[in-house]
């Protein structure tokens, strides 16, 4: 049975990527070990963990001896906690962008250590748009925003220049479609979403933003410690890390991040065209911010909810209801979903629409 995956995370991941972690879950590379087994001090796991970390600079087209590449545990949301910590001054202050749920948690958290600056907000539209006009004070420790806003189904089409340093959290859209990665200090991602399974945050870091270490920092939220020990600090998610190495490699075998946005684009396009003529179907983000990975809609009559849950799930389309602050529907286009499931929701929509009309 084919299952349509739209899940907003964790999310679908490619069929080869799943199929080689299962059999290494049984056999690691003819070790007689299990990827689950392994010391993370392994020369199996070293090499894995080296791997994954010079993909992650050649996909992004990052110089090696500027960046550095991280895997920590404790998903985006510590990082609202470890930027601040490491990035901001004693008495310092940090400007922010607040463009959804996710953003408005890191100003929350930043709020903890220094003064933070909300340049702009949309939340007076219930995060519907991406803001547009707005100042990033020179003098602030640095900026964050977050590319994409998986809830809200919005995704920033350019970025600002600044001069101080620039932190963006792409947990929903890194490896997704060309930029110019050199513009961001500091990238950080969960991995569940285009990288592989929960467990794992991808972190890629400008090393000269981070100056001397700060009196009192918990070695465990250091940067430059997590650096020096070559993320492993701690013991560090062996099997999210591994998986996510395969994923980078499937990346790179299907033509790299160009490859990625064009397949991307050609989802999103077909999906919006069907939600913007079928007559029983709205879009809920600003047209000209509207996701490339998150497409949110609903129904324009709430009373035919119902009906269309059970057609979909009679085509074995999963994932698919919005996040429970926004009700509707999201259907989560990441670079491992194919076309084919896109299509699949598209022929659901229709028939429905014929029923219903």
């Amino acid at each position: 049975m084919k299952v349509h995956n739209f899940s907003a995370g964790p999310s679908i991941l490619p069929e080869e990527v799943m199929q080689q972690a299962a059999k290494a879950v049984l056999n690691l590379n003819e070790t007689g070990l299990s990827i689950l087994e392994i010391s993370h001090r392994s020369p199996e796991f070293l090499a894995i963990l080296a791997e994954a970390k010079s993909l992650v600079l050649e996909l992004l087209d990052l110089p090696q001896n500027e960046y550095k590449v991280l895997f920590l545990q404790g998903g985006a949301s510590m990082e609202f906690l470890r930027i601040p910590m490491n990035l901001m001054q004693k008495g310092g202050k940090a400007a922010y962008l607040n463009t959804g749920t996710w953003a408005d948690n890191a100003v929350k958290e930043a709020k903890a250590f220094g003064e933070v600056i909300e340049v702009a907000s949309s939340k007076d539209m219930h995060y519907s748009y991406i803001p547009k006009a707005y100042t990033i004070p020179d003098d602030a420790d640095y900026f964050h925003c977050t590319s994409n806003n998986t809830i809200y189904g919005t995704q920033m089409r350019s970025f600002p220049e600044t001069a101080i340093p620039f932190v963006c959290d792409m947990s929903s859209d890194i490896f997704s479609r060309k930029l110019d990665f050199s513009q961001f200090d500091l990238i950080y991602a969960g991995a569940q979403k285009n990288i592989g399974p929960a467990g794992t945050t991808l972190i890629v870091i400008r090393e000269r933003i981070l100056g001397n270490p700060k009196n009192g920092l918990p070695n465990i939220m250091n940067y430059q410690m997590h650096i020096e020990r070559e993320s492993m600090y701690n013991t560090p998610a062996v099997f999210a890390i591994y998986t996510s190495m395969l994923t980078l490699r499937w990346i790179k075998k299907a033509g790299g991040i160009a490859a990625m946005e064009a397949r991307n684009n050609k989802k999103a396009a077909l999906l919006y065209e069907e939600i913007d003529h079928n007559p029983l179907f709205e879009g809920t983000a600003a047209k000209e911010d509207r996701s490339l990975m998150n497409v949110t809609f609903r129904l324009k009559d709430a009373n035919h909810t119902e009906a269309f849950d059970t057609l979909c799930k009679t085509y074995h389309i999963s994932g698919l209801k919005g996040h429970r602050t926004v009700g509707g529907y999201r259907a989560s286009l990441y670079n491992a979903l194919p076309v084919e499931s896109v299509q699949m929701l598209i022929e659901v929509m229709q028939q429905f629409q014929r029923s219903h009309s």
